[in-house]
């Protein structure tokens, strides 16, 4: 009998299947749609090729070949409003030759400071500094991105940089589309 239960067993061992996984592993799930996540947010963020151009923003073309970082608080100067990080701060007038208004100035129409524009630039430029001071960041300045419309008038730009320059931004980049190699 026991010789008979051992061959049986052999012969049952033989035949016997590897078993088959049939559940799922959340965990390794997690990580996989964790990546994705990071991957496509990090696809989405501001880059040039995603920003839109309408009759009221034209980027104007360079020859340039370097890449900007991407780090950085967007600051778009269209024809019509200047907007930071999604949202409007201030209307640009029908001619802005002159810059803004007067009335969104510190100090009157000569002055090159824009108040809304450095309150939301304040406000954004404290969560950058905790952010960098949390990672333990070496350099502690924060980056501008500026988008502008071609024709935007050396006035304008002035007063926005001179804003930047006051909430202590202390690096621009200009964006740009590539052009035509020459």
């Amino acid at each position: 009998m026991a010789t008979y239960k051992r061959v049986l067993r052999k012969q049952y061992n033989k035949k016997k299947l590897e078993p088959e996984i049939n559940f799922l592993n959340i965990t390794a799930m997690m990580d996989m749609m964790t990546i994705i996540l990071v991957f496509l947010l990090k696809t989405m963020s501001a880059s040039s090729a995603s920003m839109p151009q309408s009759n009221d923003l034209q980027i104007p073309k360079s020859i340039l070949t370097t890449e900007a970082s991407q780090e950085g608080v967007a600051v778009l100067i269209s024809k019509s409003h200047i907007v930071v990080d999604d949202n409007v701060v201030c209307p640009v007038p029908s001619d802005p030759t002159h810059g803004i208004e007067g009335k969104y100035k510190r100090s009157g129409p000569n002055d090159l400071y824009i108040v809304p524009l450095a309150n939301s630039l304040q406000s954004w430029r404290e969560r950058d500094k905790q952010v960098r001071a949390a990672t333990g960041a070496k350099d502690l300045r924060s980056e501008a991105i500026v988008i502008a419309d071609s024709n935007t008038p050396y006035r304008l730009l002035v007063e926005v940089l001179f804003t930047l320059g006051q909430t202590e931004f202390s690096k621009f980049h200009l964006m740009v589309l590539q052009g035509a190699k020459k």
